[in-house]
């Protein structure tokens, strides 16, 4: 499974290098130089970092043979991506990869059936998107608090849900 780990932004001067939206926890060994990154579309890569550099929080970055700012700027939009076997297991049980959590049941702590996971969003704070059969998603916070209970190996999560958190309305 492919794994996004940055989306390429605009392009940042004339010499062809790129801003980043980093989507990944570990960008310094993601994108270190000599890194080379699959793409999506595969057509725009692979693409090999020369120079990671940050510059007023976002990281900007230099790949071999993108020569200029209309070399950079096709490559807008194009997701990096790393396959998912070649990330090493997590340590710590209450820490998981975004692709080990979608395609969970998603089950009350009363047992019943709510959705799925369709997506984790990290913003602010991390959210898990549940879709739920004939209405509108769910948004879930990931806290402790709110998932008490996660188990890849039988496939579901389970959410403590406050009243009102998973009453959304049906869809239209």
């Amino acid at each position: 499974m492919q794994l996004v780990v940055g989306r390429i932004g605009r392009p940042h001067g004339v010499r062809g290098e790129v801003t980043v939206e980093v989507r990944t926890d570990e960008p310094d060994l993601r994108f270190a130089p000599g890194a080379t990154l699959a793409t999506d579309p595969a057509s725009a890569g692979p693409l090999t970092v020369e120079r990671a550099r940050w510059h007023k929080g976002i990281l900007l970055l230099t790949l071999a043979g993108v020569e200029g700012r209309d070399a950079a700027e096709a490559l807008r939009g194009t997701l990096l991506v790393v396959d998912s076997a070649d990330l090493p297991p997590i340590d710590d049980p209450d820490e998981f990869h975004d692709h080990e959590l979608i395609g969970l049941t998603v089950v009350t702590t009363e047992g019943e059936t709510v959705g799925e996971v369709s997506d984790v969003l990290h913003h602010g704070q991390d959210l898990l998107v549940v879709a739920r059969p004939a209405r509108d998603e769910a948004y879930v916070p990931f806290v402790k608090a709110l998932v008490p209970e996660i188990d890849l190996g039988k496939g579901i999560l389970v959410v403590d849900a406050p009243p009102g958190l998973l009453d959304a309305p049906e869809a239209e």
